[in-house]
């Protein structure tokens, strides 16, 4: 399992959350196992439980996200990933542009958890084949909306300026592909 301290942008300070970790837990029948653990979590807003599905604008809520970038390619995919369940997931010819639906075969598999002292939990499983091609440059990011409008932006690294998930600074972890059993 590879674990990775998660930074709050510096223009966007959280409220009450002190730390987010991501994990990369591993690989589990052909499904990606990812976790992010909140730490200070009191004042998480959660948006509402809607069932599994695509939907978009789910960053404008607590959102969980994972990049990724293939090796010696211009394009990237982004996967956004809600404690209400709903996903999202786009295919960019290169930054910032060309989105368009990615292909998922099936749902990605989103859990929220609360725990004592201020503690959350979110898991998530995303199917292979909703995955670009092995290795890839891996960004795991969070939105993060606390009680009374307060948003907080984490990534594994910020480029200057505001918040931007895309910027290739943010991609600052590899993903290898499944290893055969």
């Amino acid at each position: 399992m590879e674990t990775y301290p998660l930074k709050c942008h510096p223009d966007t300070p959280a409220k009450l959350v002190s730390a987010i970790t991501a994990s990369v837990i591993g690989w589990r029948d052909g499904w990606l196992e990812l976790r992010w653990r909140i730490d200070g979590a009191g004042g998480l807003v959660l948006p509402a439980f809607a069932g599994k599905g695509r939907a978009d604008g789910l960053w404008q809520a607590t959102c969980f996200e994972a990049f990724l970038h293939p090796a010696g390619e211009a394009g990237y995919v982004e996967l956004n990933l809600s404690p209400s369940e709903r996903w999202a997931a786009y295919d960019f010819s290169s930054y910032r542009s060309g989105m368009a639906d990615r292909p998922v075969p099936r749902d990605p598999v989103c859990t929220m958890r609360r725990g004592q002292g201020g503690l959350a939990i979110f898991d998530a499983a995303i199917p292979l084949g909703a995955l670009p091609a092995l290795p890839a440059q891996l960004s795991l990011t969070a939105v993060i909306e606390e009680q009374g409008g307060v948003k907080s932006y984490w990534a594994l690294a910020h480029a200057p300026g505001q918040p931007d998930f895309h910027h290739a600074a943010c991609f600052a972890a590899m993903l290898a592909a499944p290893s055969a059993p």
